[in-house]
């Protein structure tokens, strides 16, 4: 964990530095559009499955990254990009993730809203997205539109469950049920710095050792929001 961490923070201190010392070299033609994002989202379950999941309240993600540019032809316009980030995601809703005596962990839908003050997990994890990228940009255009379609793969660094409730509170940080690679699409568009964003997770948010009524919680992940670029 403390390499993961020590990793992700030299990236974002080395990376903005030499972006800070390209910004006084000359303009020439072989400009890169390498971009610190800042991105908050709403967060949706889908694929619930009719078992009896719900939201409530806000559901927010926050994501922070660098995304190194690779111009694929003459006019640098259209270009791949790579990168590394970190994604933190709450999601508030009303299935109940806890232990039982046995320190068996169960899942169970809460009917009565007035019982529960709080019911959430929530999820960090360190990203590497791989995007398409077509924009209208120039050598000395810094405003522009832009079309990201790609692809996010995520893992798991750390999650918390914490429930406010009678007939007690309970908070984890050991539940094994979430899994611990996911992954999906994702697309921005938009004109200079705003940009609407949108992920939508291919894999479930747990395993399948997470069961409901006997079945598997096959919940998945969609993500609405706003990414902001910085050069």
């Amino acid at each position: 964990m403390r390499i993961i961490a020590s990793f992700i923070l030299l990236f974002f201190v080395i990376f903005p530095v030499i972006a800070q010392e390209n910004a006084f070299v000359d303009i020439d033609s072989l400009y890169r559009e390498d971009q610190i994002y800042v991105g908050v989202t709403y967060n949706l379950l889908g694929n619930k499955q009719n078992n009896g999941v719900s939201q409530n309240g806000f559901s927010s993600g926050f994501h922070l990254g660098f995304i190194r540019d690779i111009p694929i032809n003459k006019r640098r316009n259209i270009a791949l990009g790579i990168g590394l980030g970190y994604s933190g995601n709450s999601f508030n809703q009303n299935l109940q993730i806890a232990k039982d005596d046995m320190k068996n962990v169960t899942y169970n839908i809460l009917s009565n809203s007035d019982d529960f003050t709080k019911n959430k997990f929530a999820l960090h994890m360190v990203e590497i997205p791989f995007e398409f990228r077509w924009r209208s940009s120039t050598v000395s255009d810094y405003k522009f539109w832009r079309i990201y379609a790609g692809f996010k793969f995520g893992y798991l660094l750390t999650h918390t469950t914490k429930y406010n409730g009678a007939p007690s509170n309970q908070k984890y940080s050991d539940i094994d049920h979430f899994n611990n690679f996911q992954y999906g699409l994702t697309t921005s568009l938009g004109y200079n710095t705003w940009n609407f964003h949108l992920y939508y997770g291919l894999n479930p948010i747990f395993n399948d050792s997470a069961m409901l009524d006997g079945k598997s919680i096959n919940m998945k992940v969609v993500k609405i929001g706003l990414m902001f670029y910085l050069l």
